[in-house]
């Protein structure tokens, strides 16, 4: 079984089949293209002609090696014409029938030793494999989508697959510069496994009225760093799509999770299938469009305004990383800072970190020493919430414990003066239970930021069902004028952005303790096929995995949903006290400082 690979036929050839045979024809392989349109062949070759002349003009590769790729790519419009391939790549329509009658054509056609790959992302290879007369030399080789450009090479082997056929390709993937992860045949695999569950759940929270489209994609942008926000993703790779592979993600799984959200059949059987309709969740310039335009559902600036309270000086309560962090954002916008803690010394030790902070911003050019000075003395350090009895606005910032939280604002009803607005910073209690703890739960609303608070963008404006409506504008100006971008949300577990990260986690959890793919695997998958700035491990390190486990935990009380169930994992490695990279291990292990 021991295969060059250097003929190599790609059948199908759409955007994702024209780009496999260009990084395939840059390779130095002899590529046979089919398709039975014989438009969409010459579009290939056009596609194919304007790229490489692209990279050309970009110092990517000579002229010469581009005319040699284009000579190495050929098109037909018959499966005939891979009789000689060493390996056939199908990339065709995701349905189970088309798929069955290319492999069952090609098995008349191709050679004993011949390896044939399917590029599905959601049909199960096993059952393609099933329908060949060589089931040992089928797999899944999942490319994503630019080919070109995307680095993740999914290798998928089946229960029938011989493993010299998957050493073949997983080598021959290295070769083309790709970086191949092995999987078993499940519906998404590892990268759209973990991807298009977290996407259902975004069109969930969409058709839910719980968020706008625009606050829902900058929450997840800005604070998750994400490449595109998940309904703008779902645009961008069809509605249609997203609906078929979450059908055959659910008929596998029977996770309510992965159960298709209405609103993505009600747009699909609508036409409005996302950019290549010019309509989906955003509406474009044209099918095929990129720029999105206005439509009835964008928001008017008129309406996101409103009379708010004048708000001059800021209380913030608290003496750990978040307080000192909010408190020198609101003091570099000019505010006036009172920074309250449970004792002067706490106080004083958190204005400390702030001068640090600042102290660094102009150590790399970023705040000039004067405005680092300027900033610095408009905070006030104070050993009690009693300095508070002025503040026009008081945001706390205190640990995430609903007892704690309660106290402090009962605490803060008492001392601030009439009209002031009181916010709590928590990302997972419900606001209107601290709210409650207050006589005037009108005045109360959630301004979640994201750490380190001077440098992410992020602030989650949680209204309650109380909150008043000059509140509610207040705080959205005030998140304006600290250049911060304000979401709005309502008062439910996780708001926006923890509502959708931490079930994909957990789901990525799910997958380690079923064996089905190593941490390593997960976190290339997510990092090269989903644009992800840090695998679902690595992040989970970061925050910590006990944090971890209480917002899953606060996530499963509220929506009663199996599939939220912290994985029991998780639960062991917080019990065994492997808290991530505060204690040195988590999911990984890490040198002590």
């Amino acid at each position: 079984m021991d295969t060059p690979l250097s003929t190599i036929a790609v059948v199908g050839l759409g955007t994702m089949g024209t780009g496999i045979a260009e990084v395939l024809a840059l390779a130095g392989r002899e590529v046979i293209g089919i398709d039975i349109s014989e438009a969409a062949a010459r579009q290939a070759v056009t596609a194919l002609e304007a790229s490489t002349a692209r990279a050309v003009g970009r110092g990517r590769i000579t002229e010469q090696e581009r005319a040699d790729a284009l000579a190495r790519f050929r098109t037909h419009d018959t499966l005939q014409a891979a009789a000689d391939a060493e390996l056939v790549i199908e990339v065709v329509p995701e349905t189970y029938e088309i798929k069955q009658q290319v492999f069952r054509e090609l098995d008349a056609v191709v050679s004993p030793t011949a390896i044939l790959a399917t590029g599905t992302n959601a049909l199960s290879v096993t059952r393609l494999a099933a329908e060949s007369q060589r089931p040992e030399r089928v797999l899944g080789l999942h490319f994503f989508n630019p080919a070109p450009a995307m680095k993740l090479v999914e290798v998928v082997s089946s229960v029938l697959t011989a493993p010299p056929a998957v050493a073949a390709v997983t080598k021959l993937a290295r070769e083309l510069g790709k970086e191949p992860v092995a999987v078993g045949d499940r519906p998404g695999f590892v990268a759209d496994g973990l991807l298009f569950g977290y996407l259902n759940q975004a069109a969930a929270m969409y058709e839910a009225n719980y968020a706008s489209r625009e606050d829902i994609d900058a929450a997840m942008k800005l604070g998750c760093g994400l490449p595109m926000g998940p309904l703008a993703l779902l645009d961008l790779i069809g509605i249609d799509t997203a609906r078929t592979v979450l059908e055959a993600m659910y008929a596998a799984s029977h996770d309510r999770l992965h159960a298709p959200a209405p609103v993505l059949g009600q747009l699909s059987e609508a036409g409005l299938t996302g950019r290549k309709a010019g309509r989906g969740f955003y509406t474009y310039d044209a099918p095929g469009g990129q720029t999105v335009v206005a439509d009835a559902a964008t928001p008017s600036a008129e309406a996101a305004a409103g009379d708010g309270r004048s708000i001059a000086s800021v209380g913030v309560a608290g003496s750990g990383t978040m307080a000192s962090g909010i408190a020198e954002v609101f003091a570099k916008a000019g505010y006036t800072v009172v920074l309250a803690a449970r004792g002067q010394e706490k106080a004083d030790l958190a204005k400390a970190r702030i001068a640090t902070s600042l102290e660094r911003s102009v150590t790399k050019g970023r705040l000039t020493a004067e405005a680092r000075d300027e900033s610095l003395g408009r905070i006030t350090a104070a050993g009690s919430l009693d300095a508070f009895a002025e503040v026009d606005l008081a945001v706390e910032a205190v640990a995430e414990d609903l007892e704690i939280k309660q106290q402090l604002f009962a605490t803060l009803d008492k001392v601030c003066r009439p009209g002031a607005v009181l916010a709590t910073t928590t990302s997972s209690l419900p606001v209107i239970a601290i709210a409650r703890a207050t006589g005037r739960p009108e005045d109360v609303i959630g301004m979640h930021f994201f750490n380190p608070a001077p440098a992410m963008k992020l602030v989650e404006v949680v209204r309650t069902v109380l909150t008043a409506d000059d509140v509610h504008a207040t705080v959205r100006a005030v998140c304006t004028k600290i250049r911060k971008h304000p979401v709005d949300c309502g008062d439910r577990a996780g708001f926006i952005v923890n509502a959708l990260l931490f079930p994909y986690l957990n789901n990525a959890i799910k997958m380690v303790e079923e064996h089905y793919a190593s941490l390593d695997d997960i976190d290339a998958a997510m990092k090269l096929g989903g644009g992800y700035p840090m695998g679902p491990f690595e992040l989970l390190d970061v925050v910590g995995l006990d944090v971890s486990l209480a917002i899953e935990k606060v996530l499963h009380k509220e929506f009663r949903d199996p599939g939220l169930a912290p994985a029991p994992l998780l639960e062991h490695l917080v019990a065994a006290g492997c808290l991530g990279r505060k204690t040195g291990r988590g999911f990984r292990e890490y040198a002590r400082r």
